[in-house]
């Protein structure tokens, strides 16, 4: 006898999918924003600072770039709590994780887009007596954003997959959300199907905002 679909119980548990998109979102969109600050404070020091803060700086781009996040998130929630006297929730151990892994992609796209910025603009803003700080404000910083918010709205999409990651630490995400369902009705092709739509849907809703964010930013420029 074939497999019959049967979305029924599905829809009856839907609630478990739609606030764990919206907890998804939520775990993306502050990831993010901390990984912003962590990336191009980073990208600042990197270009501007010694040797030995490059190497620092490099050292944990390396490393983070190199360790798979699921490790990461294990890291952060099993092991550094018996390493440190630390108690944190699930979900605040995941947002640090994903932060720092945002982060360490970021440093990248912030350095080269700080590298990417015409000489001749910044040679303007001495010229007109601009200090170091104030060309960084009003010279650098708005031409790297324009560089790189193509990357930046990449990263912001990969991130909201990631969360799926969340999963193994309990966190009721979207992915959470579909293993419940899954483990209480059995209803293994119908819920991943559901799944699948939801996340293909959000990721080009969400590409097709930022791509009018992008468009924006370079006619306000």
């Amino acid at each position: 006898m074939g497999y019959t679909l049967n979305f029924n119980l599905i829809w009856r548990h839907f609630d478990k999918l739609s606030g764990g998109l919206l907890l998804s979102l939520e775990l993306a969109v502050i990831s993010i924003a901390i990984g912003i600050v962590i990336g191009l404070v980073l990208a600042v020091w990197y270009v501007s600072a010694g040797r030995v803060v490059r190497g620092v700086i490099a050292a944990y781009v390396e490393f983070i770039r190199n360790v798979p996040l699921i490790l990461l998130v294990y890291l952060v929630f099993y092991g550094l709590p018996t390493v440190v006297d630390l108690v944190y929730s699930a979900q605040t151990s995941f947002v640090a994780t994903l932060a720092l892994y945002s982060g360490a992609y970021l440093v990248e796209v912030f350095r080269s887009g700080l590298e990417a910025v015409p000489r001749g603009q910044i040679d303007a803003g001495k010229a007109i007596g601009l200090t170091p700080w104030q060309r960084l404000i009003h010279v650098r910083l708005p031409t790297m954003m324009r560089i790189t918010l193509p990357a930046l709205s990449n990263t912001f999409i990969s991130l909201f997959k990631d969360t799926s990651v969340a999963s193994v630490i309990s966190v009721p995400e979207l992915t959470y959300g579909a293993q419940w369902i899954n483990f209480n009705t059995f209803r293994i092709v119908e819920v991943y199907l559901v799944v699948t739509a939801m996340y293909l849907l959000t990721g080009y809703a969400l590409l097709f905002a930022l791509r009018l964010v992008e468009r924006w930013y370079r006619t306000a420029r």
